[in-house]
């Protein structure tokens, strides 16, 4: 059952973005008003070159707590070689990499397009929606 839902069927596809510049700041209020768990950072041409994570959120945090700066930008803090996964894969293949890995969130793409981005909270809905 589960091979067949799609994830382009429970992904989201409005993104809160960022840049590399982004103070981590900014960043962190933007995600905490927006409750997401990560956000795609985009560079000038519209590609994706990392991702800022709940995780990336509080090591910055915490770096600039010790090292007592006003903070800095996203792309100090961001994690790059992001895992991600197409549009018209299976839930089971996005259960599969999540399972696989501590990271919380995929980005979506189709071809070579960022669509979207999907959570472990989105698969454990189209999860319990067939049981």
């Amino acid at each position: 059952m589960l091979t067949k839902i799609k994830v382009s069927d429970y992904m989201s596809t409005t993104l809160v973005t960022l840049t590399e510049s982004t103070n981590i700041f900014e960043a962190i209020k933007t995600m905490a008003e927006a409750r997401i768990t990560s956000a795609p950072v985009i560079n000038g041409a519209g590609q994706m070159v990392g991702i800022f994570s709940e995780r990336d959120c509080m090591n910055a945090a915490i770096c600039a707590t010790y090292n007592q700066v006003a903070g800095g930008g996203v792309g100090e803090y961001m994690s790059s070689g992001i895992m991600s996964i197409k549009a018209e894969s299976s839930i089971l293949e996005a259960a599969n990499q999540f399972n696989s890995s501590h990271i919380r969130s995929l980005p979506v793409y189709d071809d070579v397009e960022l669509v979207g981005i999907i959570s472990r909270t989105d698969v454990l809905r189209a999860i319990a929606t067939f049981h």
